[in-house]
C-alpha cells in the first residue's frame, strides 16, 4: 500500500523512449508547479514520467507537518521505489533539489539497481545558501551517469563557484539567468516556462545518449 500511496502521477508520452522516475525536493511535494511543469515538458519530448513522494512529504500532506529523514532512508525508499517500476522501457531516475541529491547518492551505492541507466538532477544542492559545505563527496563514486540543469544564479551552487569542478561521470548544464527554479530574471527575456522546456529538451539528449551507448 505504501508504494502506491506515494506514487503521485504518471504522464505519458506518445512514442516514450524511456521512463523517468521523479522525486521532489525538500520542502514541496512532487505536485508542485515547477514538477508538474517538467514533467509535462519531458512527455512533450517522449519522456514517460512517474512522480512520487516520500513518505515524510505524504505524511506531511496529511496534516503532519514532517522534515525530511536522513539521506539513508530516503535513498532505500528510492529503491523501493524503482522496484514497483513495469520494465518494459529504459529507466532513468531523477529528482528536483533533495530529490536530485538521493538520486546521485544512490547511484553511488551499492544499492542501485542494474538496468538503471543515468540519473538527472533539477537545480542540485551542491551546497546550503550562502555556506560552502559541499555536498559532492560521493560525486567520485557515481557508478552511473549524471546529468545536472542548473541555473546559472542558483544559490545552492551557480556557475562562478563550479567552474573549476570536474567530475567524470558529472556533466553539468547551465540555464541562463535561472535560479534554484530555473526562474530567470525579467530582463533576460526569458521565461521559466522556457527554461523548464529547456531542460526538459537536454534531459532528452542525455537519455538518447545513454540509450544508444547499449
Amino acid at each position: 500500500m505504501a508504494e502506491l500511496l506515494a506514487q503521485s502521477f504518471v504522464v505519458n508520452a506518445d512514442k516514450a523512449v524511456a521512463r523517468l522516475l521523479l522525486c521532489h525536493g525538500a520542502g514541496a511535494s512532487v505536485r508542485s508547479d515547477f514538477c508538474l511543469q517538467l514533467a509535462k515538458e519531458l512527455a512533450a519530448v517522449g519522456i514517460e514520467v512517474w512522480g512520487f513522494n516520500f513518505t515524510y512529504m505524504l505524511k506531511t500532506l496529511a496534516g503532519s507537518r514532517q522534515l525530511p529523514p536522513k539521506m539513508p532512508v530516503l535513498v532505500a525508499e528510492l529503491v523501493e521505489q524503482i522496484s514497483q517500476l513495469p520494465a518494459d522501457l529504459p529507466l532513468f531516475i531523477a529528482g528536483k533539489s533533495m530529490g536530485g541529491r538521493v538520486a546521485t547518492l544512490l547511484a553511488a551505492s551499492e544499492l542501485l539497481p542494474a538496468h538503471v541507466k543515468g540519473v538527472i538532477a533539477f537545480g542540485y544542492p551542491f551546497h546550503p545558501p550562502k555556506k560552502h559545505s559541499w555536498r559532492t563527496e560521493h560525486f567520485a563514486a557515481l557508478t552511473r551517469p549524471v546529468l545536472v540543469l542548473q541555473g546559472e544564479r542558483d544559490p545552492f551552487g551557480n556557475k562562478d563557484e563550479l567552474a573549476d569542478k570536474i567530475w567524470p561521470l558529472l556533466e553539468i548544464n547551465w540555464l541562463p539567468s535561472g535560479d534554484h527554479d530555473f526562474v530567470p530574471l525579467k530582463k533576460s527575456g526569458i521565461s521559466q516556462q522556457q527554461l523548464i522546456a529547456q531542460a526538459a529538451r537536454l534531459s532528452r539528449s542525455f537519455i538518447d545518449e545513454r540509450i544508444l551507448e547499449d
